[in-house]
């Protein structure tokens, strides 16, 4: 292949989406900098990007099922009713079914107008492929958009690295 194929190929004027992690900034007696996180939300907006909340650089592995409701609301009266975002799944150590866990975030997620991001669980570790996407077909059935975040076991103890041997892709 030469450049000038290449630049030939080229088609000016698509529209990039790109999606950045939001963070949520804390004051230094502990609380949520709720004004500071709405101002890089819209900042993160303004610049042309998708914000996804209730991520690892939200602390979403810290934070409370009241706070993550909370970031969802304050997504929204920071971008109003239709500024599409992401919002993270994560249900690691809760009890209970993984696909009801993570159906009842994504509902809430999607209920706020967002596009559900999952968080790998370490309850599928040691699981085989077919049973992994299994669980993961049975969690994503019926939403329209769903995003899998993966996530290395070197960063997250939940995390892990599903290559192309366990899912045949």
């Amino acid at each position: 292949m030469k450049i000038g194929s290449i630049v030939q190929r080229q088609q000016p004027g698509h529209k990039v989406q790109g999606i950045a992690a939001t963070l949520l900034p804390y004051e230094a007696d502990g609380r949520i900098a709720v004004e500071a996180f709405q101002n890089h939300l819209r900042a993160t907006h303004h610049a042309g990007l998708m914000n996804a909340v209730n991520m690892d650089t939200g602390y979403v592995n810290y934070l409370s099922e009241t706070e993550k409701l909370d970031v969802l609301r304050w997504i929204r009266e920071a971008l109003g009713k239709d500024a599409p975002f992401v919002g993270g799944a994560y249900i690691e150590g809760q009890p209970g079914d993984i696909v009801e866990l993570y159906r009842k975030q994504m509902d809430l997620i999607v209920g706020h107008g967002g596009i559900p991001i999952l968080f790998q669980t370490s309850r599928l570790h040691g699981k085989s492929s077919a049973e992994k996407a299994t669980a993961y077909e049975a969690v994503c059935r019926g939403y329209p958009h769903v995003l899998a975040f993966e996530l290395g076991p070197m960063f997250a103890p939940n995390g892990e690295i599903l290559m192309k041997r366990h899912f045949g892709v």
